[in-house]
């Protein structure tokens, strides 16, 4: 039975973390623009060097 208090007080510091974080990342600024970045890679030119090697 002590095993249950143990796995317990262990779930919530790791749901607090979790929700420490996910405050964090709201402050910051993390969560304000989720599209733009998925989208750039689609819309960014790549630029490949040229190969000037004689046949």
């Amino acid at each position: 039975m002590e095993i249950m208090y143990v796995m317990i007080a262990l779930s919530l510091l790791m749901a607090i973390g979790f929700l420490m974080a996910f405050v964090w990342s709201i402050k910051s600024g993390q969560q304000e623009d989720l599209i733009t970045p998925g989208m750039r890679i689609l819309t960014e030119e790549i630029d490949y060097p040229k190969l000037n090697k004689p046949l």
